[in-house]
């Protein structure tokens, strides 16, 4: 692999951290990428000529081919028919069950996402019953055996295969991330008593969700085919559907598969105590229980119910918060230094939150610890309608009389650690990987190979660009239509300058998402540019980070499910086709489901801590950052405003990589490399909202897993250590939606635990409750 080993070193780095870490041996500062289209890899019980060292003994996995040949299949059988009845029945059914499973989890009180193993196990559950049930010529059983015609065909080829798996689990996952219209549409209801016409919201949605579709395949060239563009968070998923498809007979696949399915079973069952019965196992504090008097000991310790503290030292038994699907990145698989710089930046976000504090910057002990919401000089919340006028724009007499709106200081920072890892974001892609997409580029114009999945999807039609402009001309007209139907008071050129925005950040956050497996999040500097063009409303702020945020947000989702459909061989257009059909259900579906929480537990979601099973902090802080960059933005973060050092972190942020791109320049050994400086700048804020005790339990499974496991136990970790991730994940999601139904208020009816000594009254980690 010399042309690997011949990258700068810190883009082997990613490249190898593209999934994983690695001990860079220093060569060639020339970039060049690799073409590797005769390489053959699978996951095989024994080890293989591919797998063995110098020293022969099994490798660790550490770049980039290691990744696409030896944790990934390269096997296909274009054979398989992708668009069957059993894809269209479970991929709209599962469609339906993530956008109403992803809107609930929308209004927890920690941010927990629907994970894709979850619907990609329910997804295999049911295609091998349907396999069995529904009558075709290929069926085990005779009685249910039909004529070989094309239609029986259609109903049922056969096996349940690959390829109908992985069409529905992108159906489903990508309906079941909830769209960020339903934010302004929430927002809207909860603090500006607006409700939009029905037509006027679904078209908004549609158009918002399909635009960054459009904008992403026509990037795809570069940020989806190339082998350092890893995804460390598809593997656990390619890695399941290997061992449930390929290789059944595999005595490997065997043990595999038992394995997945005893730690789904044993997962299932045990969530049910920290999430029902016994809550006190969401976060364990020995600081808490010896002295639950203490303010402090409950602001630096505390942390099991939402905003109540960082959560420092705790132990969480709490997978929907330790795992990928909760507060995490992914103890599990993702890459160990960007674990490492989360971490350290997690200790700095502890000393600062700390120290404003008790320091009283920013006024911060008038108000809540951690709060996402506006307040009152005097810690009351603030009414913002009190300070806009009947078109919802600001008043500057009534702002007068209520003075401007105060955040908590734990909010300030964690407002200025995400402006920081803007401006880090873009330098540290510029310094690290600019001469390598360059490179990329010319590479796929040339028509040259450079990926060994990528040349097994030589076979399939690849979607004509045209179907992905069309999708971006159909989303803008959509949008353009909207904006004045639904009064947002966003003019027809900054719906045109959000998209620029748009299309120039795309490629900084996919690069850094790909390769570390952080997501950098543009929306402050989007609010930031909304509030220069068109100060004083807080609707069009809303609406311009919609089509300014939320297309990169869709573009990036857009292109990792590309990749998964690269590693697992399912055909473009099938890819295209199910995607697009998954945004518009998911949107749908997303609008109803808002609809009905906001009328049953309206009080519940505009508290400030809200309860543990509803809240809406997501809500809370989107309007809070609409009314203060948008009705407020020129005077509260002018360069001599309350907050005004909050912008100017995008450029503070820009300087971060450049130290640690020149020390390892002239001193390579001393591992700067390992830096990912988006990451350490955002978590200056990382733990300003929601559950936090879960931070040391993921810090300690990140360095088992991505350290002692890869590094010493190479063969297990190749095996087992994704599937591990997998099942852990989609047992506990599977939990939580029967749990959500049966017991959590999602039927409309909340089922209580007695209290007793693992579920008392207060916090659940028995630290002093302070709001």
């Amino acid at each position: 692999m010399a042309a690997i080993e011949s990258l700068p070193a810190h883009a082997a780095l990613e490249r190898g951290t593209s999934s994983y870490d690695e001990k860079f041996k220093e060569k060639g500062e020339e970039g060049s990428v690799e073409v590797a289209s005769s390489i053959h890899g699978d996951v095989y019980e024994n080890i293989r000529s591919i797998d063995m060292g110098a020293d022969g003994k099994e490798r660790p996995i550490e770049t980039d081919i290691d990744v696409a040949t030896r944790l990934i299949s390269l096997e296909d059988d274009p054979t398989l028919p992708a668009f069957t009845f059993r894809m269209w029945f479970l991929g709209l059914g599962l469609s339906c069950f993530g956008a109403v499973l992803g809107q609930i989890f929308y209004f927890r009180p920690q941010t927990v996402y629907v994970s894709p193993l979850f619907l990609q196990i329910i997804a295999y559950i049911l295609g091998v019953i349907l396999q069995d049930a529904i009558p075709g010529p290929f069926n085990t059983y005779e009685r249910l055996r039909t004529a070989d015609n094309a239609f029986w065909r259609f109903m049922n080829p056969g096996p349940f295969n690959i390829k109908e798996h992985v069409a529905i689990t992108i159906f489903s996952t990508t309906a079941a991330e909830s769209a960020l219209a339903i934010s302004i549409f929430a927002a809207d209801d909860l603090y500006y008593h607006i409700q939009p016409n029905v037509g006027v919201g679904i078209f908004t949605l549609i158009g918002s969700q399909l635009m960054g579709y459009g904008l992403g395949g026509i990037m795809r060239a570069f940020l989806v085919y190339p082998t350092y563009i890893v995804f460390p968070n598809l593997l656990p998923t390619v890695q399941l559907f290997d061992a449930l498809h390929r290789g059944k007979k595999i005595f490997l696949q065997k043990k595999r598969v038992k394995f997945f399915w005893s730690i789904f079973i044993g997962i299932f069952v045990w969530e049910w105590f920290p999430e029902f019965i016994a809550p006190t196992l969401t976060g364990i504090s020995i600081f808490c229980l010896a002295k639950q008097d203490s303010a402090w000991v409950t602001r630096i310790f505390g942390g099991a119910a939402g905003n109540e503290g960082l959560g420092m030292f705790a132990i969480c038994f709490d997978w929907n918060y330790v795992g990928s699907g909760g507060g995490s990145l992914g103890a599990l698989f993702t890459p160990l230094s960007t674990q490492l710089s989360l971490y350290f930046g997690t200790m700095i976000c502890i000393i600062a939150f700390c120290a404003c504090y008790a320091n009283n910057v920013w006024n911060g002990q008038s108000f809540a610890f951690l709060s996402q919401t506006l307040f009152y000089a005097n810690g009351s919340r603030y009414d913002q309608l009190a300070i806009l006028d009947e078109n919802f724009r600001l008043d500057p007499a009534k702002l007068a009389e209520q003075g401007l709106p105060w955040f908590a200081s734990s909010q300030v920072l964690n407002k200025i650690g995400a402006n920081l890892a803007i401006g880090a974001t873009i330098m540290h892609v510029l310094l690290w990987y600019g001469k390598d997409i360059i490179e990329v580029i010319r590479k796929y114009r040339a028509g040259e190979n450079y990926d060994p999945h990528l040349a097994k999807m030589k076979v399939y039609p690849e979607v004509p660009m045209w179907w992905y402009m069309a999708v971006f001309a159909a989303s803008f007209s959509m949008a353009m239509a909207t904006i004045y139907t639904g009064h947002s008071g966003l003019p027809w050129w900054g719906l045109i300058v959000a998209l620029i925005i748009a299309a120039i950040f795309l490629p900084f956050v996919v690069t850094v998402y790909a390769i570390t497996g952080f997501v950098p999040n543009i929306q402050n500097l989007v609010q930031i540019l909304g509030a220069a063009m068109m100060p004083g409303s807080p609707q069009t702020n809303m609406y311009f980070t919609l089509y300014g945020f939320n297309t990169v947000d869709q573009a990036r989702g857009l292109i990792r499910d590309l990749k998964m459909g690269q590693y697992t061989k399912l055909p473009p257009r099938v890819t295209f086709t199910v995607q697009c059909m998954g945004a518009v259900i998911g949107g749908l579906l997303n609008y109803i489901i808002m609809k009905v929480i906001i009328s049953t537990h309206r009080e519940i979601l505009l508290d400030v801590q809200g309860s543990n099973i509803w809240s809406g902090q997501q809500v809370q802080s989107f309007n809070a950052d609409a009314v203060s960059w948008g009705a407020l933005g020129n005077l509260l973060y002018a360069p001599d405003g309350r907050y005004g050092i909050v912008p100017f972190s995008i450029l503070i942020g820009l300087a971060v990589p450049i130290p640690f791109w020149i020390v390892h320049r002239f001193y390579p050994r001393l591992g700067a490399n390992h830096v990912v400086t988006p990451i350490l700048c955002w978590t200056l804020g990382y733990l300003s909202v929601g559950i936090n005790s879960s931070v040391f339990t993921t810090f300690c499974l990140a360095v088992f897993s991505q350290y002692y496991l890869r590094k010493y136990r190479p063969g297990w970790f190749r095996k087992y250590n994704f599937l591990l991730s997998a099942a852990l994940d989609g047992g506990t999601q599977v939990m939580v939606f029967v749990f959500t139904f049966a017991v959590g208020g999602g039927s409309g009816k909340v089922v209580s635990m007695p209290n007793w000594a693992l579920n008392p009254t207060g916090n659940p980690d028995y630290c002093k409750r302070l709001t």
